[in-house]
Parts: structure tokens; C-alpha cells; sequence
């Protein structure tokens, strides 16, 4: 197998707000593995917190040796190597995750849900995020995304928890839709984050993600014991190993390729999560339709799903899987159901 790498930089509509930072753009790796003339793509997306930088992914990528395995279908043997080269390195492990098992797909000519016994009609709707800021622009978003039922709303506001209960309400007064509410480590102690989730259960939120710093087990457990809505674990849920230690501290984890290093950890955390009684969010970084697209391949397997990333940027370099006023329609292209764009074409090749 031969594999390149390329950075990319993706432009978000607008600003993304939350809790810990602001950005406007998002630097991401494309990978593009090639074995007899199939070809497969994958991505490494980079939000500041993971801590992995374009020169991180591809100075891992580089050291790796894949042109030694000469048979795709050996995916435990490669991935398992990838894995062990070297600590972190997350997202770009789930590079070579997504285009190994896109290669699969297209091998098979099967998209990779039906590989894993996996039926789209059952795909949960998608979550559209509306970003910290200003109540003017809280409430402008809203209105573009009037048509979605779930929105997906970023709290943790540095300021006061005042700033957070005016953005909910000014959503309420301008959407039907139900929330979801990510705090994004945001509130500071266990009793801000419950008094924040007691207002909240009033407003029509499904579940609160992250409301305390993903350490802090012990007062996140403290506000599971008393909490009127589910607690769903993100920054402290990464890899299958994190999930034991969050029973009795969450009722959900949110699950994300470039967190799970790619598809394959995160179809065995989905497991995990039911074998262990945690509802299952797919979630997403800012990404392009490639991820995007492969992780929808795993959202009928999901209570929620949080799959708008391609859809907060203007730049995206593939075209697959199609989110439509929160509707996932996943994909029936071989592989993970992503192909680049004509101009994208140009630079991958």
C-alpha cells in the first residue's frame, strides 16, 4: 500500500465559539492510501484540544512503514501497528482508519454500514450547533437553522451563568426546535453546573454535555446523583479504555472518530457503551464531508447524533453523505461514501 498525506486548511461560516476558545478555521491532514489502483481517503481533524498540529500528523504519518502490508483485509494486523508507533496521535490514527476502511468498501463495493450488518433506515437525526456569542447572533442562527429539530447549543459562557440563561431563552423565543446543551467543561463547580442543569430541564433540553472539566469525575458523579436531565461524557470519553470509569458519572458518552483513533475503536465503544447501559451520541470535530461521511456510517448504531461539521465550513474539499434540515442520508457509495470534488481532484492526485 502506498500512502500520501496532504495539510488543508478548513473556513468555518463563522466564528466557532465555546467555552475554552474561538476559532475560524481548522487545519486538517487528508490521506489518501492506495493498494492495486483502489484508493481510499481519510482525514485527521485538528480542533486546538486534542493537541495534535498538521506537522504532528504528518511527522507520525511519515514514520510509519504501511507499504509493508500488501493486504487491506488485514485491518486488525495494521491498525493495531498504527496504534502502537506511538502515544496520542488520535486523529491521525483515524486517517488511516477512514482510508483503510474506505479501501475495504470499495473492494467489496459495499458501503461500510452494510460490511457491519448495519441498516440506514434506522440513522437518528443530526444536531446543528449554534455557537456561543452575542444574543444577536444566537438568535440570527437559530432562524437560518429554523427548519432543523435538534439544535445542539454551546454554554460554559466565561462571564456569568446569566450570559448562558439569556442565550436559552432567546433560542426559545425564536425556535421550536428541541436542544441539546454542551458546556464544553465550561461551568466551574458542581453547583453552578446543577443549578444550570435544574433551569435547564425546563427548557426542553434533551441531555447537558461536559459540564465540568473532564477530570473532575468525582463532582460530575456528584451531579449525576441529583441531576434532572443525562450527563453525557465528551472531552472525558477518548478511547475504549476511558469507558469503565465513567459508569455512575454519566448516563451517555459522545463518541468521535478523531478521539477513538477511527472507525474501528469507535464501532467497539458503541458496544462497550450498550454492553455497559450508556447511551451512544456520534459526534464529529469541524470537518469535511470525508469524516463526516464515515462516521455516518456508524450513526444508525447511535441514540443521537452530532454531525454538522461539514456544514459550519465553506471550503469543503469531498462530497458524501448529505445532511438535510437535521436528516442524515447516509451515503450508498462503496467504501465510507465520500469521492473529492473535481477541484480537490487536482491536489490529491
Amino acid at each position: 500500500m502506498r500512502l500520501t498525506a496532504l495539510p488543508y486548511t478548513l473556513h468555518l461560516r463563522s466564528a466557532f465559539n465555546v467555552a475554552t476558545y474561538s476559532r475560524t478555521t481548522t487545519p486538517i491532514v487528508v490521506v489518501r492510501l492506495e493498494h492495486e489502483g483502489v484508493i481510499g481517503y481519510g482525514e485527521a481533524s485538528l480542533p486546538p484540544y486534542l493537541g495534535e498540529t498538521q506537522e504532528s500528523v504528518l511527522a507520525f504519518l511519515q514514520a510509519l512503514q504501511i507499504e509493508k502490508f500488501d493486504n487491506p483485509f488485514e485491518l486488525e494486523e495494521i491498525l493495531l501497528y498504527v496504534d502502537h508507533t506511538a502515544q496520542g496521535n488520535t486523529a491521525a490514527k483515524a486517517a488511516i482508519d477512514i482510508a483503510l476502511h474506505d479501501m475495504v468498501g470499495k473492494i467489496m463495493n459495499r458501503p461500510c454500514h452494510e460490511l457491519w450488518g448495519i441498516s440506514a433506515a434506522q440513522t437518528p437525526l443530526s444536531t446543528f450547533t449554534i455557537g456561543l456569542g452575542s444574543l444577536d447572533d444566537v438568535r440570527a442562527k437559530a432562524q437560518e437553522a429554523i427548519h432543523i429539530p435538534v439544535l445542539k447549543v454551546k454554554l460554559g459562557s466565561p462571564e456569568v451563568i446569566e450570559h448562558d440563561k439569556a442565550i436559552i431563552q432567546a433560542l426559545r423565543e425564536t425556535t421550536p426546535a428541541s436542544f441539546t446543551v454542551d458546556a464544553n467543561q465550561g461551568w466551574q463547580t458542581k453547583e453552578v453546573a446543577l443549578e444550570m442543569i435544574e433551569w435547564l430541564s425546563k427548557y426542553n433540553v434533551l441531555f447537558v454535555e461536559q459540564p465540568l472539566h473532564k477530570d473532575a469525575l468525582e463532582d460530575t458523579a456528584w451531579i449525576y446523583e441529583r441531576s434532572p436531565l443525562p450527563l453525557y461524557a465528551d472531552e472525558s470519553c477518548k478511547r475504549l479504555t476511558d469507558m469503565r470509569s465513567l459508569l455512575d458519572v454519566f448516563h451517555g458518552v459522545n463518541i468521535k472518530l478523531m478521539k477513538s483513533t477511527g472507525l474501528r475503536e469507535a464501532y467497539a465503544m458503541i458496544h462497550a457503551a450498550r454492553a455497559l447501559g450508556l447511551e451512544v451520541l456520534l459526534g464529529c470535530m469541524t470537518e469535511t464531508s470525508c469524516a463526516i461521511s464515515a462516521a455516518s456510517q456508524l450513526a444508525p448504531l447511535a441514540r443521537y447524533a452530532d454531525l454538522d461539521g461539514a456544514l459550519l465550513i465553506s471550503n469543503d474539499c469531498f462530497e458524501g453523505t448529505i445532511i438535510r434540515d437535521g436528516s442524515i442520508r447516509v451515503s450508498k457509495k462503496p467504501g465510507i461514501g465520500a469521492t473529492p470534488t473535481t477541484e480537490a481532484l487536482s491536489w490529491l492526485s
